[in-house]
Parts: structure tokens; sequence; C-alpha cells
């Protein structure tokens, strides 16, 4: 007898027919159109009718949304349409991110063995830092979080250390968006505090999460930077406060500030001047 066919993550559970039969046929139509126009540099509304196959009048009901989310951008002295700031923006995050992975990973192996502790890599996004990567430690009390898995700036070793190396303005404007939710007694939910904090960690290029966003656990994480010195995610080791005591955090700091520079210098960034 057949077992039944194990229904694949990312889809509806009805779903059965073949991707062709049941693609959003707009949908479909307008990334046709965008691979068009990402292709050449400015291309006229015929041209782009033509090449795609699709009527004008449609082509260009779909370059308006297009442009509306700024995936493409129009010309209007030339009366060109081309790829917007929004597509490269999205292209830029992929290849950063596999880049930084791969790159990272020998880094995070080496620095989960000179620590003991689970290595993290974590990547910021506009509101909060996705964790993109882990070196696991071989105690059997460890940190574990899961790819995908994200945390708010203010309550993460990784985020705060991003917030650190933003400016001033950037870090309230955060705040004021996301607001300081305290998911422990230590959480630093207060901006006074949170500021004072991040002015330490940008003196001495680590930061530590004690106990702020997890109960029993702390976490100490440094800056990864891009080719402009502008922090784009980080790197920390976490584990029970058992192992990580304070006396031991200071010890961690400087080298995962080091492990962090060497990953920095991999991916072609430079680290911002303090």
């Amino acid at each position: 007898m057949q077992s039944p066919e194990k229904r694949q993550r990312g889809r509806p559970r009805a779903f059965n027919a073949s991707p062709d039969a049941n693609a959003v046929q707009s949908l479909d139509r307008a990334l046709k159109i965008l691979a068009i126009v990402a292709e050449a540099d400015g291309m006229s509304l015929s041209e782009i009718a033509e090449r795609s196959g699709i009527a004008a009048s449609t082509t260009y009901r779909m370059l308006t949304t297009l442009e509306t989310h700024g995936m493409v951008e129009f010309e209007k002295s030339e009366q060109l349409w081309s790829v917007g700031v929004a597509t490269y923006r999205m292209g830029a995050a992929f290849l950063r991110r596999r880049k930084l992975a791969d790159r990272a990973r020998t880094v995070m192996q080496d620095l989960m063995e000179k620590t003991g502790e689970t290595a993290n890599l974590g990547l910021a996004e506009e509101d909060c830092v996705v964790f993109i990567s882990q070196v696991e430690t071989h105690q059997a009390i460890r940190a574990f979080f899961r790819p995908g898995t994200r945390s708010p700036f203010h309550a993460s070793g990784i985020g705060k250390a991003v917030l650190a190396n933003l400016p001033a303005e950037r870090v309230t404007q955060i705040i004021r968006r996301t607001g300081l939710e305290a998911f422990t007694g230590k959480t630093l939910a207060d901006a006074p505090a949170l500021v004072r904090d991040l002015g330490e960690i940008r003196g001495r290029g680590w930061s530590v999460d004690d106990e702020e966003r997890y109960p029993g656990m702390r976490c100490v994480a440094s800056a990864i930077f891009n080719e402009f010195g502008e922090p784009i995610g980080g790197i920390s080791v976490s584990g029970p406060t058992a192992r990580v005591t304070p006396e031991r955090v200071a010890e961690l700091g400087p080298i995962i500030r080091e492990a962090a520079a060497e990953i920095t210098g991999m991916i072609g960034g430079r680290v911002a001047a303090v």
C-alpha cells in the first residue's frame, strides 16, 4: 500500500495540481516583465510589451504597479523603464547573505572550538536581527537558534552591536518604530539605559546580552561591517550563565571582536572607526 504523499512545507494542504495550472497569472506576468526590464539598460513600453508578448495596456498597468513598490523606475525624459532600487536591494540581500554565511563558516567553527560555546551569525534587517547560521557547541546544555529566527535589536547581543555602530538618529528611529519590549527583568526597555549601553559597546567593540532575551542565557557579540563601514550583522557566542560568567564575558569579548573583524575583512568590509 502506498503511503500518502507528504505535504511540502510552504504550500497549502489542498495543493496537488501542477505549478503551471496554479500560477497566479498576473504575478507570473509581472515577474516576466520585471525579468525583461532587468536584462536591459532602459526599455520603452512597446519594447517590453513585444518582448513579453503581453498587450501594451496590460504591460503598462503592471509596470506602474511594480513602480509603486520601487521594483522598476520610469525615466520621463527618455520615456524608458529600468530596474528599480528595491529590486537591487533584494538581489544585494541575497548575495550578501550567501557570501557572509559561506565566508563566516570557518571563523564560526574556530570560534566555537576556542570558546566551547555555540557560535551564531546574524544579519540586520529593517527592524530586527535574523539568525542565518550557527555552529553548536559539544556541551550538553547549549543555546540553539533555528536559522530564520528573529530577535529585536535591543534584546540581542548582535542587535545591540549593530545599533551601537549606527548614527544616533537612526537608532532613535528604530526605537520609535519597534518599541522596547521587556522580555525579562534585565531587558533594556528604557531608552536612556539602552543608549548608555550602546555607548559602552561602541567603545570596547563588543556587546553583552545579559539574560535580556532569555533567562539563564548570556551572549557576547561583535558587529560585522560592509565596504562602507556600515554594520550589516554580527557574530556571537551564547551559552548558559553558569558557564558564561561575568568574568568569562570579559575574556570572550576581545576574541569575538577579532573574529568579527576577520569576517569583515573576508567580505571586503572595513571596521568602522570608533
